[in-house]
């Protein structure tokens, strides 16, 4: 079983989930109003809190969180997401992914120290989660062609601003204000497929933590002689250009014994095994595996910071690590939830199972009535221009939202003369507080079919 997210992206990219907390507020740098250009709104605010207004797609602008944007080619954002924006499912008292973060922040608080005995890593999770491209990818070192950033896979605002598509996005923010270490929670943005463990919203912690020369190595013997960086190095797979072996196999250490305890804190005492894997902005980069019910199950990502990326912030004097994680499928593993769009739900049912006294207290989530499933297929040829998946599902998520469970590809068919090709997809219906009806269903199925044919350009197989 995969979990969603990482530092990340798509690519596997870790899903650097982002903890933080009102215990200490957002770095005045990060909540400046200052002029954005190239399309971006007016002002930018990074805060979250309080209500804001309805979001609105107008003929010329979005408006979200009390900001208008201006649209362009690259809008693909819709009234299903905006209004989840906002929502912040991760700081609503006792939701699961409430309880989540807050295991995660108690375990840090109460494991790391700083000199005068506060805590050593702020939290912040109140963080706006629309963002500029810039900050979402060139920040992070993610190339111009990386497919990471296809409109297929993105929500656009503008060709300039969008809906995070990782916590990652306010790394270099927030290094750039002077934190050393910090976690940083909130929810994030990608179109994706759909089923089970799949939701275009989820939610993502992360944690950054730098060292300067005196912190890595002020415990080694003759660590005084000892230095982070070096001239003239090469990159191997063990390390990047500018540091020193010694260096980066203290951080890695340091890295792998913070995220060992984390998940033994979490989990329990369990097998963990690292796997070698690849991230634009860490290097060595690994990927944390568990032993839980007899499977490896991926549980984040992490890896030594790119040193590029720590230069540009401003802290180009220390060497530092980061790691990601998805909240929603750790949820769902410690929890024992069998659907993402469960998080969703505002059945008290649901609801008042995660209403505990204790945040450590151990919960494991007894399923509502599941009620049956139907399902509807769904035929047509393919435009001659070109045809993205993700367009289908997004366009089945804005038409069927969580009255649609899952849609699978059945049928992938070429005409062996004309060479046209056509899919069959099978969608199921299932809500999860009702029986649905298959005259409703077949309702919104109609509109499904209508709206890939205008909007899509596919020509139906009905």
């Amino acid at each position: 079983m995969k979990l969603h997210g990482p530092i990340i992206m798509r690519l596997r990219l870790l899903l650097l989930p982002s903890l933080r907390s009102k215990l200490h507020p957002p770095p005045r740098h990060c909540c400046s109003s200052s002029p954005i250009t190239n399309g971006v709104a007016s002002r930018r605010r990074f805060s979250t809190e309080g209500s804001a207004p309805r979001p609105v797609i107008g003929p010329d602008s979005v408006e979200v969180l009390g900001y208008s944007y201006p649209r362009d080619d690259f809008t693909n954002v819709t009234p299903k997401i905006l209004e989840k924006v906002g929502r912040n499912l991760h700081n609503q008292s006792h939701h699961p992914l409430w309880l989540i973060k807050e295991r995660i922040k108690a375990h840090f608080y109460s494991s790391y120290m700083g000199r005068w005995g506060n805590p050593l890593f702020s939290v912040h999770d109140n963080l706006s989660p629309v963002v500029t491209v810039e900050q979402n990818f060139d920040s992070l070192l993610i190339p111009p062609t990386h497919p990471s950033r296809k409109k297929g896979d993105n929500y656009y605002l503008n060709r300039a601003t969008m809906l995070r598509a990782h916590t990652s996005a306010h790394q270099s923010d927030l290094v750039r204000s002077g934190l050393d270490a910090f976690l940083l929670a909130g929810d994030v943005y990608r179109r994706d497929e759909i089923d089970a463990s799949h939701y275009p919203v989820f939610h993502q912690m992360e944690g950054v933590r730098l060292f300067s020369n005196h912190e890595l190595f002020s415990q080694v013997k003759d660590g005084h002689q000892l230095s982070l960086f070096e001239s003239g190095g090469r990159r191997t797979p063990q390390k990047q250009e500018t540091h020193t072996l010694e260096a980066v196999k203290l951080v890695e250490f340091n890295l792998k014994q913070t995220l060992t305890r984390l998940i033994t804190n979490l989990f329990g005492d369990l097998e963990v095994r690292w796997v070698d894997c690849y991230f634009p902005f860490t290097h060595p980069s690994f990927e944390m595996e568990v032993r839980f019910h007899g499977d490896w199950l991926e549980v984040l990502g992490c890896g030594v910071m790119e040193q590029e990326l720590l230069n540009s912030a401003g802290a180009g004097n220390k060497l530092g690590w980061a790691f990601g994680l998805g909240l929603e499928r750790l949820a769902m593993v410690l929890y024992s939830i069998p659907d993402i769009r469960l998080f969703w739900s505002q059945d008290e049912r649901f609801l008042k199972q995660f209403r505990v006294q204790d945040i450590h207290q151990p919960i494991c989530f007894q399923p509502l009535s599941k009620y049956p499933p139907l399902h509807n297929d769904i035929s047509f040829w393919l435009p001659d221009d070109g045809f993205t998946e993700n367009d289908f599902y997004e366009l089945v998520r804005s038409v069927g939202g969580d009255l649609v469970e899952k849609v699978s590809l059945v049928d992938d068919f070429t005409h062996p003369k004309t060479g046209r090709r056509s899919h069959c997809y099978r969608i199921v219906y299932r809500h999860m507080e009702r029986t649905l009806t298959q005259q409703e269903v077949a309702v919104v199925h109609g509109q499904i079919q209508q709206d890939a044919e205008s909007e899509l350009g596919v020509q139906g197989r009905y």
